[in-house]
């Protein structure tokens, strides 16, 4: 997996604070968080500190990355913005992940989960955006999805419907969602929606982060 040789890049990005009574080195703590959500699954993550000499397990390494409650930094001031909506399965259920991507940098600025897809809560989607980054003048990259048209015109945003181009950062990234979430099946089963999310938002944070 390309992915995996980011796994000597900086781990500045993940906050450890979480870890007041933990018995694991912060190492290798990061480790199995960076590890994990750059594409090993958590038997394979477990594995790989078994051979630096860490013995835990895949709940411990799952727990890390829930409790590291990463997110995407904010405060980005983009040119455009590139929205798009994908189904996530989580326990045979249909749930739809809601993303926002800089097509400059191809990073992912928001992410939600939803058990739906409303105009409603795709207006959530953008309150959420606009609270995290400064878009008011940016133009926004959609389909021609209805909802989405609409929820920018009622928020007074810039948009063109873009099916290729740079609309298709967004799209990218999902596909690597996509192929991530159905490589290995312990990531999205018997899990709460809650928790997936968490774990999305942990993956956009990696996605993100310098390599």
């Amino acid at each position: 997996m390309p992915e995996i040789t980011r796994l000597s890049g900086s781990r500045e990005w993940i906050d450890l604070d979480f870890m007041e009574r933990e018995r694991t080195p912060e190492p290798a703590m990061a480790l199995g968080i960076q590890s994990h959500l750059a594409g090993l699954s958590l038997s394979n993550t477990v594995d790989l500190l078994e051979a630096l000499g860490v013995q835990r397990s895949r709940k411990a390494i799952h727990d890390w990355v829930q409790k590291a409650d990463l997110q995407p930094d904010s405060g980005r001031s983009p040119n455009q913005v590139a929205v798009d909506e994908t189904v996530i399965r989580i326990n045979d259920e249909q749930f739809w992940l809601y993303a926002a991507a800089d097509p400059a940098t191809n990073d992912l600025l928001h992410v939600r989960l939803f058990s739906t897809t409303t105009t409603s809560l795709t207006e959530i989607f953008l309150r959420e955006l606009r609270q995290k980054h400064d878009v008011e003048t940016a133009e926004f990259l959609v389909d021609g999805a209805q909802h989405l048209q609409t929820a920018l015109q009622r928020a007074g945003l810039r948009f063109q419907i873009s099916r290729h181009g740079n609309r298709n950062a967004v799209e990218r990234i999902f596909r690597e969602l996509k192929r991530r979430t159905s490589s290995f099946s312990n990531c999205f089963s018997h899990v709460e929606p809650e928790t997936a999310e968490n774990w999305l938002q942990a993956f956009a944070s990696w996605h993100n982060a310098p390599n």
